[in-house]
């Protein structure tokens, strides 16, 4: 089972991301972004059909988009009523992400915390719990389905306090199909960390944790993460974990109209 959580629209997104999975891996340009539909070369994918599933579900996914274009495409959405926020892109291959990331390692979380056995179920309370965390920190949630990894390789990260109280939270999986160039780039993210805990090095420790299982499980040559341009300590939190800033490359999320970010 699926496992769709939020609200209204994030499940109805959620559900719409699922059902056309294999569409996704199967379509050159398209990728998927996790919560809904998206491209990595909408070029290639085509305007007429990206458009079509924008207007369709209000919400589109770009990814690792040229710098270069991030202005055109800008204007070409606004000329159909859509807006675009734009992160930016920090990547590491494996031979700079894993010192770095075992360094974190090593030190050793603080006292009193521990890292949760992974979630296999996607429609459990543990998920559910999961899910709501994720929320409560601003981040649009996966579905149970992709934080638990049933749809392709995926893992998820989570550390728990001494009242076994969800303290941080981090997941993994690769968006991109065998047509893209990005194919064996892995994508890291919904790094939350709970508002009582932060201060401690959390969030460094469930990034590093999560970047140093990715390379360790999976044959990713590279990670990347995305990171809202003003959000600093997010910044630094990768960059602890080996990644750097890629200038000539932007994520971005697409919506009809609307106000504010889809997710932080």
């Amino acid at each position: 089972m699926p496992g769709y959580f939020g609200t209204e629209q994030q499940m109805a997104l959620q559900m719409a991301a699922e059902k056309a999975r294999d569409w996704m891996l199967s379509t050159p340009g398209a990728c998927d972004p996790g919560r809904f539909l998206g491209a990595d070369n909408p070029d290639v994918l085509g305007w007429d059909t990206l458009f079509d599933i924008l207007k369709r579900d209000g919400v589109f996914g770009f990814r690792l988009i040229p710098s270069e274009e991030t202005e055109a495409i800008s204007r070409r959405l606004q000329a159909h009523n859509c807006k675009i926020d734009f992160w930016d892109v920090f990547v590491a291959t494996r031979e700079e992400a894993v010192p770095a990331s075992t360094a974190i390692l090593a030190a050793g979380l603080p006292d009193g915390f521990r890292y949760c056995p992974e979630l296999q179920d996607s429609e459990s309370a543990e998920m559910a719990a999961l899910q709501a965390f994720m929320a409560e920190q601003g981040i649009a949630p996966f579905s149970g389905t992709k934080l638990a990894g049933l749809d392709g390789p995926a893992l998820t990260v989570a550390i728990v306090d001494a009242d076994n109280t969800l303290a941080a939270a981090a997941h993994c999986y690769f968006s991109y199909n065998r047509f893209s160039p990005y194919k064996k780039w892995a994508w890291g993210g919904l790094v939350a960390v709970s508002p009582k805990h932060r201060g401690m090095g959390l969030g460094k420790f469930v990034n590093a944790k999560m970047v140093s299982e990715c390379f360790s499980r999976f044959d990713a040559d590279c990670i990347h993460e995305l990171v809202a341009a003003t959000n600093m300590p997010s910044r630094k939190m990768v960059e602890a974990s080996g990644l750097r800033l890629d200038p000539a490359l932007k994520c971005g999320i697409a919506m009809v109209g609307g106000e504010g970010r889809f997710t932080k």
